[in-house]
């Protein structure tokens, strides 16, 4: 995988033609997650360009993890201004869609629009997880509550094993600091200054951040559409992989014409990289 910024990532363009004409979709993971949180369906979008991050401390990026939203936010800046991207459709899951709101607040400029999955204009996290992941001990517990919650009831168990051996892999300081950024998160005050379109995706069954918390996105965001999917839960896109992946090839067909004069990443990176041995981890 190549690095940018410090982080690395998981890069695909299948035509070159489409390089300036298609606009750069960055994926932007949850808490403990990385960029194989992503299925296969979606990290490869047939004609898209794509960037799927490992943010600091997370999958194959070094570094301490960040305690809060904006901290990552501005690593996802410094990722673009590497690669020369002037402007990106930031697609986030949980954690990564706060980060990717927070980036459309403070940068307008650098998104075209957004795909939000899971999200929540705040992401309170319950007081046992957070004293839980704080401490090794217990650290599995707190895998183990967040894990459980974020499937719906349907889930394949063989699922659920492979996300949490993910988590797992995590250092407990990062995946506590992830937690300590979404408690932190809260934007409500906010989402009406926001005029760029955005994709708002909810699993029917999420219990982290149930579908009022997508409603009430939609309620304030004025150019937004909004998706619930059935069987679903939290992970929305592992357990509906197909049916995310044709909405996000819908809503970038259908985004308003911009002239895009992205440049082409300094990295040089093959069109198709080697997928993953976990194709089903959040």
């Amino acid at each position: 995988m190549p690095i940018a910024a410090d982080l690395y990532y998981y890069f695909l363009h299948e035509s070159q033609d489409n390089f300036v004409k298609r606009p750069p979709l960055i994926f932007i993971h949850g808490a403990g997650g990385s960029y194989i949180s992503w299925p296969a369906q979606i990290r490869r979008l047939e004609g898209e360009r794509i960037f799927a991050l490992d943010l600091p401390g997370h999958g194959q990026s070094e570094g301490a993890g960040r305690h809060s939203v904006d901290e990552y936010a501005e690593d996802v800046i410094a990722f673009m201004k590497a690669l020369k991207i002037r402007a990106a459709v930031l697609v986030g899951i949980s954690m990564g869609s706060a980060i990717a709101l927070s980036i459309a607040l403070k940068y307008p400029k650098k998104v075209l629009g957004l795909g939000l999955l899971g999200s929540g204009a705040k992401l309170r996290v319950a007081p046992p997880v957070l004293e839980w992941a704080a401490n090794p001990n217990t650290f599995e517990s707190a895998v183990d509550m967040v894990n459980e919650n974020c499937f719906s009831e349907g889930a394949p168990q063989g699922l659920l094993a492979l996300s949490k051996k993910q988590m797992m892999e995590i250092r407990p300081p990062v995946f506590h600091g992830d937690l300590l950024a979404c408690n932190e998160f809260d934007v409500v005050g906010q989402l009406e200054k926001m005029d760029l379109p955005a994709l708002i995706i909810c699993g029917a069954d999420d219990k982290m951040t149930p579908v009022k918390f997508s409603e009430l996105l939609k309620s304030r965001i004025a150019n937004s559409q909004l998706h619930v999917i059935e069987h679903a839960g939290h992970m929305v896109m592992l357990e509906q992989p197909d049916r995310i992946a044709e909405l996000l090839k819908e809503f970038v067909d259908n985004l308003p014409q911009r002239v895009r004069k992205t440049k082409k990443p300094r990295i040089a990176a093959p069109a198709q990289q080697p997928e993953p041995p976990l194709e089903e981890s959040s």
